[in-house]
């Protein structure tokens, strides 16, 4: 068995037990991005294996929006978003507004709760969100969706070809 099938598996199986426990929000990240890796990893650290947090990457070629809230692949990449339990997706600033107080750190995010600086922290988030791809130096948003597509078609076709 490869390298790259243990991992995936381990990943697999980290998602399940993660959905099989109380969590309390799924939070769904860019496992390709290196700075939503900083985060995750710091976020994992404060859950402490609680299970508080559920971590769902959206990278992962198992990825399916139905387990998590509907969001598809192009609209998590887009922004980030959450699930909570009642199946409700959550997004931007509120995400890490939520998934902080679940970890007992509100008071990092608290004053987003204020409308008008909350309004202030959405907008800038949207300008992040919308230069992350390129500052962390990968395609755009187009073509990683179209290069997932091509790599979702070939394992379901089975016909890959490598170049």
């Amino acid at each position: 068995m490869s390298a790259s099938n243990i991992q995936s598996r381990e990943l697999t199986a980290n998602q399940q037990v993660s959905d099989s426990t109380s969590w309390k929000i799924k939070l769904l990240y860019d496992g390709e991005c290196p700075l939503c890796l900083r985060e995750v990893n710091f976020l994992r650290k404060q859950d402490a294996g609680r299970g508080l947090v559920a971590f769902v990457d959206i990278a992962d070629e198992n990825y399916t929006p139905e387990a998590h809230g509907g969001v598809d692949f192009e609209t998590a990449m887009g922004r980030i978003h959450a699930v909570m339990p009642d199946g409700k997706a959550i997004q931007n600033v509120e995400v890490f507004r939520r998934v902080y107080e679940t970890l007992g750190m509100g008071w990092v995010y608290a004053i987003t709760k204020l409308p008008i600086i909350g309004a202030f922290a959405d907008m800038l988030y949207g300008i992040w969100a919308d230069w992350r791809l390129r500052l962390t130096g990968r395609p755009d948003l187009a073509t990683i969706v179209a290069d997932r597509q091509k790599q979702l078609e070939c394992k379901t076709q089975g016909r890959c070809q490598i170049k």
